[in-house]
């Protein structure tokens, strides 16, 4: 799974053609902010623009109305959604962001980088998030944990599961890496930037970081 080639094509079925197939239904399903994205996108000055990197619906595009966001997503289905909704979408991979470099105060990917299928390919969306903020321009990563809450209803064994989606009877396989304690800080740590700070929140971990 570590090869790029088999990590691609897996990302292609796994990740890519499910995320078309279950747009409309997954969308329904995703509307209420999480409080700490919610609290960083609050933070942001007046007139900030930001990138919501993986935007999924768009449910996250609206919660300042003080600051813009530019959601990109690499479903298209879910880029309807986001554009019928009234806010800017753009179709685009999450290793080649239609962005230039330096361009955002902020940005956000949120569940999103857990969907990468090896460690290359998750650091390099981390760089590609880097890439397009100015100095100084801070982004918050949201990642699937491993170590679930005792009272949730998803139990993981492995990293690398594929955890499933019903839809209309039929069910969909969707890749997640499951981020141990410490991972995702890990993972960053050689790139230019400060952890400005790292938690972990409903399942997940998730790191705010500072571009040098």
């Amino acid at each position: 799974m570590e090869h790029n080639l088999e990590a691609k094509e897996l990302e292609k079925i796994h990740v890519h053609q499910v995320y078309e197939d279950i747009a409309e239904h997954f969308s329904s399903t995703r509307y209420k902010p999480w409080p700490v994205v919610e609290d960083f996108l609050l933070s942001q000055p007046l007139g900030s623009i930001g990138a919501d990197v993986g935007c999924g619906n768009g449910k996250y595009i609206h919660v300042n109305p003080n600051v813009y966001i530019s959601g990109s997503d690499r479903s298209l289905n879910l880029i309807k959604i986001v554009c019928e909704k009234g806010f800017e979408g753009l179709v685009c991979d999450g290793l080649s962001l239609a962005y230039r470099s330096n361009a955002f105060d902020f940005a956000i990917s949120i569940a999103v980088i857990h969907h990468f299928a090896s460690a290359e390919r998750r650091l390099e969306a981390i760089k590609e998030i880097l890439r397009i903020l100015r100095v100084g321009g801070t982004c918050l990563v949201f990642v699937w944990a491993l170590e679930q809450e005792k009272n949730s209803k998803r139990k993981f064994e492995t990293q690398d599961e594929m955890v499933s989606w019903t839809k209309k009877d039929v069910v969909y396989h969707r890749y997640y890496h499951l981020f141990k304690a410490g991972e995702l800080d890990e993972l960053v740590k050689d790139l230019p930037c400060e952890i400005l700070k790292s938690g972990y929140d409903r399942d997940n971990h998730y790191v705010i970081l500072k571009k040098k």
